[in-house]
Formats: C-alpha cells, structure tokens, sequence
C-alpha cells in the first residue's frame, strides 16, 4: 500500500478498500509526459478520488510509486522528489533506459491499474520484470 492511503481513505470519507477499487475501474488516459522520464500524467481519475498535492513535497519517492493529485493519478518511473500522495506502487518499469523502448507509456495511451492480492504477488512480479521475463499487457481499447 502507498504511504498516504490512509490519509486519501480519510480526505475522501472511503474506505482504503472501496479507494482501491474505485482507483482501479477506470481507465486512465495518457495525457502528457512530463516531470521525469517516463511519468504520464493521467486524467480519468474519479473525482470522489479527488485529493491535493502534500502542502511540502517528499525529497525522495520510489520508483513505481502510485499517487494523486487533485484530479490526476500517475505513477513515479523512478526514485525522485516529489508532492503527490501515494496510495500503492507498480513492480512495472515505466521507464527503462536498457529496453528498445525505454519509456512504456506515451500520450493517448490508456492505463488500468490492477490490484495485487499480496506483497508475495508483487515481488514475484517484480523478479520477472528484473528478469526481463514479464511483459506488460497490452490491448486496445475501443
């Protein structure tokens, strides 16, 4: 879970569980790239999700961190500052300078957050995205 999930939980008046699957039953869409390689800026956020930006600004948030602002979600490609709050984290690599491709996302893509059931769920995922082993499921939205 994110570092702020509890305090998003008690801004918005729901529950961390009903968050969670608010959070993850929209699809988001891409709408810029920006701040750091390989962070989108995600619109679609539900607005009953809706919370501001940390008053002061961490000096260090993980890679694949998940957070909100106001009415966007997004995910940190990599350890940097930053002044969302976080609700969950994503073994995926958004940002990869080694792959072909090192940014996965790109404006006009659309993004669904899927729950894991379990931090056993997590690093097994992250071992195959350190692998190389794991792909990132792609399909098109009509």
């Amino acid at each position: 879970m994110g570092a702020d999930i509890e305090f998003v939980a008690q801004h918005t008046g729901i529950n961390e569980q009903e968050l969670i699957r608010i959070h993850s039953g929209t699809d988001y869409l891409v709408y810029m790239m920006g701040f750091s390689p390989g962070f989108a800026y995600l619109g679609g956020l539900d607005e009953r999700l809706a919370t501001p930006r940390l008053q002061s600004p961490r000096t260090e948030i993980p890679a694949g961190a998940v957070g909100i602002a106001e009415t966007q979600t997004g995910v940190y490609p990599m350890a940097s500052p930053g002044g969302w709050q976080l609700i969950g984290r994503t073994p995926l690599k958004l940002f990869d300078p080694t792959r072909e491709r090192p940014v996965l996302l790109s404006a006009g893509d659309y993004v669904r957050f899927v729950p894991l059931a379990s931090r056993d769920e997590y690093d097994a995922i992250l071992q195959q995205v350190e692998s190389g082993e794991y792909q990132a499921t792609e399909e098109y939205l009509k």
